[in-house]
């Protein structure tokens, strides 16, 4: 267990929110609901069948009539994100069955973004063996971001990081630093980080340590705690190397940006992966 888990775990059992879990046929997620409940961590409930405030929480978030709204609702992924919008669930816990793009239509549609955020997004919990904690972002979701879906990934992965770790030195990623080199790429992500204020461009060194950030004046006063990659062949690829050469533990990838908590599996998720999600989702929304 991390610190940041075990603090995740006290607050949900503190707050024992309920949690809508839609994919309760498959096996994992049945026994990870059932030990959740059992260990006093959330209140599952139930799967309703569609009912007119669920429609008008569609319609609502979205220009459709209300005949289409009722045809996607008899998805349960959308039912399940409707229960969440209208608040008779605190979370939805899906992807286990569902694939990433079918968690977020849902969520996009019923539930919305936060205000200044235009960009769903994932993140990872890195720990290192040491316990040293990290949020990567995003590594999961957005292929190849532009400027401003790169604002939007940094300043939810701020969030995400001052809510579980209690605090978010942000690093806005490239293979230069500062005006050390040009293209394309790297004004990328400059201008990204002309519209958060984080810095960036940075190399990965300078990100991490404050020395070598001096040398190249990085504008980093701060070791990085958040880690915002350029792309996601960076980002998956920089998490899964930490997994395998450093022996780190990767938890998520879990989703941010939306107006309420929606939780993000991976499809090969164990049981234990799928309670540590729901828990630090759960630790995560106290800064919705």
């Amino acid at each position: 267990m991390t610190a940041t888990l075990d603090r995740a775990f006290e607050i949900a059992a503190e707050r024992k929110p309920r949690v809508v879990f839609p994919e309760m046929e498959d096996p994992r997620i049945s026994e990870a609901a059932a030990r959740l409940d059992a260990d006093g961590l959330v209140t599952p409930v139930a799967l309703v069948e569609q009912a007119e405030h669920h429609v008008n929480a569609l319609t609502s978030n979205r220009a459709m009539r209300s005949t289409i709204a009722k045809r996607l609702l008899q998805r349960p992924l959308m039912r399940a994100a409707a229960m969440v919008a209208t608040g008779e669930a605190d979370l939805m816990v899906a992807g286990a069955i569902a694939p990433t793009r079918r968690v977020i239509e849902a969520a996009s549609m019923v539930i919305g973004l936060e205000d200044g955020i235009q960009t769903p997004s994932s993140y990872f919990l890195m720990v290192l063996p040491d316990g040293q904690e990290f949020i990567f972002a995003d590594c999961a979701v957005n292929v190849s971001p532009t400027s401003q879906e790169l604002a939007d990934i940094a300043n939810a992965s701020a969030k995400t990081a001052k809510s579980l770790l209690g605090r978010a030195d942000v690093a806005l990623l490239s293979f230069s630093t500062g005006y050390s080199g040009t293209g394309e790429a790297v004004e990328k992500v400059r201008e990204a980080a002309n519209i958060t204020g984080f810095p960036g461009p940075v190399q990965a060194d300078a990100a991490l340590d404050i020395v070598t950030a001096q040398k190249k004046q990085a504008g980093i006063s701060s070791r990085a705690n958040v880690l915002v990659f350029p792309n996601l062949d960076a980002g998956n690829i920089a998490y899964k190397l930490l997994v395998q050469l450093a022996g780190a533990k990767a938890y998520g990838p879990i989703l941010q940006g939306f107006r309420k908590p929606i939780c993000d599996l991976s499809r090969g998720a164990t049981v234990d992966e799928i309670v540590a999600a729901t828990v630090l989702s759960i630790a995560d929304s106290d800064g919705q």
